[in-house]
């Protein structure tokens, strides 16, 4: 009987940690019954889920922001290689029309032809431009306003081009600086930078038949943009009064003004 009496504390002690047990997971079994999903996570768990999709999102758009920086990049790239490549096509094309005093076009199905080869010494800069200011035009080289007069005709001769490309260098230059234009029949006319300035497109205030013999080099405003805008820099000139010279031998002096 004695040993019975020693055995009831122990007996008593793992029913009571039987019954907290019981009584815990009972509690746990309420909670997870009353959950909306009907198992409730626990905070790790919970924590862990919430994480994974915004990772995922995270990975997704730095994908689409790498692609499209790729896309950018060979975009830009492209455009500066088929810059080069054309004036290498449009060089070749523009010695042929000065040796044999003909139109010559750089290919085969292009739409335009080199009529004069623009270039600025100081800078080491130089583009040959193309007739008309058409879209594909403007692609390859420098274009020539129908509108306007032909170098070292009187009145203001017109050229455009893209600020990334071609006419890159016009930020550079110089009131004083020379700009030298050699036509297709080999006469170079020699203007001196006037001066410049940012004009909306559609109020360039140039005048193609104005007095004097004028060179205006016009492109898209700010010369850093990426994004097209209704702002044009535009570089005037004037043509030196000293100035028409073959590419083998002076051909003519003249007072022009």
């Amino acid at each position: 009987m004695s040993a019975e009496l020693d055995m009831l504390p122990a007996f008593w002690m793992q029913r009571s940690r039987r019954a907290r047990i019981g009584f815990r997971t009972f509690l746990k079994q309420k909670r997870l019954a009353s959950s909306p999903s009907g198992a409730r996570l626990s905070a790790p768990e919970k924590v862990g889920t919430e994480r994974k999709p915004h990772l995922q999102l995270l990975i997704t758009l730095s994908v689409l922001c790498a692609v499209a920086g790729v896309l950018l990049l060979g975009e830009g790239l492209w455009i500066k290689a088929k810059a080069q490549l054309a004036q290498i096509l449009l060089d070749r094309a523009f010695a042929q029309s000065i040796a044999s005093g003909q139109p010559v076009k750089p290919w085969g199905w292009a739409d335009t032809w080199p009529i004069a080869r623009i270039s600025v010494p100081r800078l080491k800069a130089s583009s040959i431009a193309l007739a008309g200011s058409s879209g594909q035009a403007l692609a390859f080289g420098p274009g020539h306003l129908d509108a306007s007069p032909r170098p070292g005709e009187r009145g203001t001769a017109v050229f455009a081009a893209h600020r990334d490309t071609h006419f890159r260098f016009l930020g550079d230059l110089k009131i004083g600086d020379e700009i030298r234009v050699t036509r297709e029949d080999g006469i170079t006319f020699i203007y001196e930078m006037t001066g410049s300035e940012i004009v909306r497109w559609d109020h360039s205030n140039i005048d193609a038949g104005a007095s004097g013999y004028n060179l205006a080099l016009a492109t898209c405003w700010p010369l850093d943009g990426t994004f097209r805008g209704p702002l044009r820099y535009v570089v005037h000139a004037r043509l030196k009064p000293t100035a028409m010279f073959s590419d083998s031998q002076r051909i003519a002096r003249a007072t022009l003004y």
